[in-house]
């Protein structure tokens, strides 16, 4: 089979139904985004400040760390943006480095500060948010290089950022998971392996959106849609041939000789099927690889942590296993 070909079975199956409290939170969210003009019938910069009103309500709330702290940190493009978080019960020494969803062209270190401090708190580790340089003013690969040089300086700033380097693990959701596994790659083809696990949040892996998932629920009524879709990734990417560079399309990509991963997969999500296959390929490669489907749950559902059930089970979950994959070492 090639890798363009369709990756259709017909049919391509019906939506399965949403768990209630996910589905209070789409109404909720699309109630408040039907207030302003879509995303991309206005300016970068309005559809961005619109989108951090809409998610500033889910933001706000859970956690309360021990501190936090801003850093200014140098990449090979100018500085970026890092949130650190600690909890104040350490559980873990080392740290988890997350890079939030968008697209590549939305959100930030404040639409996701309640997830971070999430998983901070619930793993007992210390969270580093990283506010990359977005789309369209950075394009493929400034991101993906960001997100690379900020990992290789918490690396070498631990003892000033009080965390063990040698216990490190990465994760994002949507775009921010993509952009994980692109560093991974590009850690692991520079011999530079500085990761220890990785986490991935319902992320897009692949170039080819002939998927039943994306015709299950890529019609706008899930949150994320192919329209969105298609915006983001023309905003992206700057070149025809970056559709099929492996850091890009993971699911081109070499995957052996990778840190473990946890794979959280939304049921009803457009990307779901991404999941599936970056995890059978991986698996294919003689990865450690382990995954879980969340019923009922949408694009972005762990957002929703202040009011769903299954997305406090998806934090959760995830906290376990950085401490198993932590234990292993």
């Amino acid at each position: 089979m090639y890798i363009e070909d369709p990756a259709f079975t017909i049919p391509t199956g019906a939506p399965a139904p949403v768990d209630p409290q996910i589905a209070q939170f789409v109404k909720t969210m699309a109630a408040d985004a039907s207030q302003y003009p879509r995303r991309d019938t206005i300016s970068i910069e309005e559809g961005r400040a619109i989108a951090e009103k809409v998610r500033a309500p889910w933001a706000q709330g859970g956690p309360v760390m021990a501190r936090t702290v801003e850093h200014v940190v140098p990449t090979r493009y100018g500085t970026v943006q890092v949130r650190a978080h600690y909890p104040s019960e350490r559980r873990l020494p080392g740290a988890f480095i997350y890079i939030h969803g968008g697209g590549f062209v939305l959100f930030s270190n404040d639409t996701h500060d309640r997830v971070m401090r999430e998983y901070a708190e619930r793993t007992g580790i210390a969270v580093f948010g990283i506010n990359y340089t977005r789309a369209p003013e950075a394009k493929f690969p400034q991101p993906l290089e960001e997100c690379v040089d900020t990992v290789r300086w918490v690396v070498s700033q631990a003892a000033e950022l009080d965390i063990d380097a040698t216990q490190l693990f990465l994760g994002g959701d949507s775009a921010g998971a993509n952009l994980s596994m692109g560093a991974c790659l590009t850690l692991r083809d520079e011999q530079t392996p500085l990761v220890q696990g990785v986490v991935l949040n319902y992320g897009g892996f692949g170039s080819n959106l002939f998927r039943n998932s994306v015709v299950r629920y890529g019609a706008g009524d899930y949150g994320l849609s192919l329209h969105m879709m298609i915006w983001f990734r023309g905003m992206h990417i700057r070149r025809g041939e970056d559709f099929i560079n492996p850091r890009v399309d993971i699911l081109r990509a070499d995957l052996s000789n990778l840190p473990p991963a946890y794979i959280v997969v939304t049921e009803c999500d457009p990307l779901h099927d991404d999941s599936i296959e970056l995890e059978r390929r991986w698996l294919a490669a003689g990865g450690q690889v382990q995954s879980k489907i969340y019923p009922g749950t949408v694009h972005s559902f762990l957002e929703a942590v202040s009011i769903a059930d299954v997305a406090v089970e998806a934090f959760n979950d995830t906290a376990k296993w950085l401490h198993r994959t932590a234990a292993r070492k």
